[in-house]
């Protein structure tokens, strides 16, 4: 049960599932459950989920959704400070820098890291329930039935897709995602492993033509560290439920890298008790909700990696939810108004084809030179405010609305206070 406070929200009468513990369905779950609404977060992964790569959020919508959702200290608090990322040749001598803003923003934190801040401010009056995904639904003129996987059938007022780019809840509404899913010609990897080179927020990258080996250290741990493996390709048909084998074509696509410390990579990445690997891909889907149904995140307007999916998806939660409360529950007119305010921004994320697969793995030794010396350039302090201005200009396309006050949000122009908490409910399939 939610408390008394949460009871006479806005929307105190909606039940919502949210499909997906992600960094947009956290999101959306924190704001509604703020407007009373009576929210159910299913997960197909057993627990939260650690680790990933790190997420970076920058100019002036990212930090005011932050601050009005009350969680820009505990951001700031964990950010990782990364500072130096070397590119180095195979030779491990230095080819060139990248400037910290360009891949982490303002300030950047492990996804991990952001997913636990808003599990904190949200387990006490949210209904989480890991280790199980929604296989079927059925809607009528005033709810949605869903059938899980393990769990028993239960019935929502409303559906949310968060559930990442192979979105199970877009499948079932929208049709099979290789109607929405454009592969781009990259896939990357992700996992911890320990901090062998000794680096204090720092990483070095080595590329070849069409492979590209990082290594990092993002909170000065002398200990712990993170690798990331990018690599061109076709679009590959592997399970991606079966962590072994995706180890295993990571490691036979990367043996023969010549760089020394690639073995320290391979070693950790068989070590690895998680692991993030999926292609680098974009959703292009006409609409964003059907009926009772809407999606966010990387279901809706995924671009994998690249640096603002975070701050878009946290934008567009916001948005979503703030709309909701604004019409009472009446989704209807609720995911239109969303939707138009969000459609502009996400497509913008899709901009640029491909990337980061061409920046950190290009596909020839003469566009990696080229793309060293374009580093080098941005290293410059003119070049570097230039771009750093237009990154900002990007982030900042969508106007970040008022939208009703939530129960426990930090007023927008006074002090901050903590989110309030009812009884606990999380629960195991």
């Amino acid at each position: 049960m939610t408390n008394t406070a949460h009871s006479l929200g806005p929307l105190s009468r909606l039940s919502v599932l949210v499909s997906g513990a992600s960094v947009a369905g956290m999101a959306l779950a924190l704001r509604l459950a703020r407007y009373g609404a009576r929210v159910t977060v299913v997960e197909k992964a057993p627990a939260l989920r650690g680790g990933g790569f790190a997420v970076g959020f920058r100019g002036r919508a990212h930090r005011t959704v932050l601050e009005r959702m009350g969680i820009w200290d505990d951001v700031r608090r964990h950010r990782t400070h990364l500072g130096r990322r070397t590119i180095v040749g195979v030779d491990d001598k230095e080819r060139a820098d990248l400037p910290a803003f360009l891949m982490s923003g303002d300030v950047e934190i492990c996804r991990g890291a952001l997913l636990q801040i808003m599990y904190e401010r949200t387990k006490d009056h949210v209904e989480y329930v890991f280790g199980d995904r929604v296989a079927h639904l059925q809607e009528d003129f005033d709810g949605i039935d869903v059938t899980f996987d393990r769990g028993a059938p239960r019935r929502f007022g409303l559906l949310a897709g968060a559930d990442g780019l192979h979105s199970p809840t877009r499948r079932l509404v929208f049709g099979d995602e290789s109607r929405h899913l454009r592969h781009l010609g990259y896939y990357a990897a992700g996992f911890a492993m320990p901090n062998v080179l000794g680096l204090h927020r720092s990483s070095r990258i080595c590329s070849v033509p069409g492979r590209a080996v990082g290594i990092s250290n993002h909170d000065g741990s002398p200990v712990g560290g993170g690798a990331f493996l990018v690599f061109r390709s076709q679009q590959l048909a592997y399970d991606r439920d079966d962590v072994a084998g995706q180890k295993a074509l990571l490691a036979e696509t990367f043996a023969d890298l010549p760089w020394k410390h690639t073995r320290h990579a391979l070693d950790a990445l068989e070590d690895a008790d998680e692991l993030s690997f999926d292609a680098i891909a974009q959703v292009h889907i006409d609409r964003l909700s059907q009926g009772r149904v809407v999606l966010l995140g990387d279901a809706g307007f995924g671009a994998t990696t690249g640096g603002t999916g975070a701050g878009t998806a946290l934008v567009c939660a916001y948005v979503l939810a703030g709309e909701l409360a604004a019409a009472r529950g009446n989704h209807a007119r609720a995911f239109a108004a969303y939707e138009a305010e969000v459609r502009d921004r996400a497509k913008g994320r899709q901009l640029v084809p491909g990337a980061p697969g061409p920046f950190l793995a290009p596909p020839t030794e003469n566009r990696i030179r080229t793309r060293n010396l374009v580093y080098r350039m941005l290293g410059s302090r003119l070049l570097a405010g230039v771009f750093e201005r237009l990154a900002e200009k990007a982030a900042d396309a969508i106007e970040v609305k008022e939208y009703p006050i939530g129960i426990g949000d930090p007023a927008y122009d006074g002090p901050r206070s903590s989110a309030a908490t009812g009884p606990s409910r999380n629960r195991q399939a």
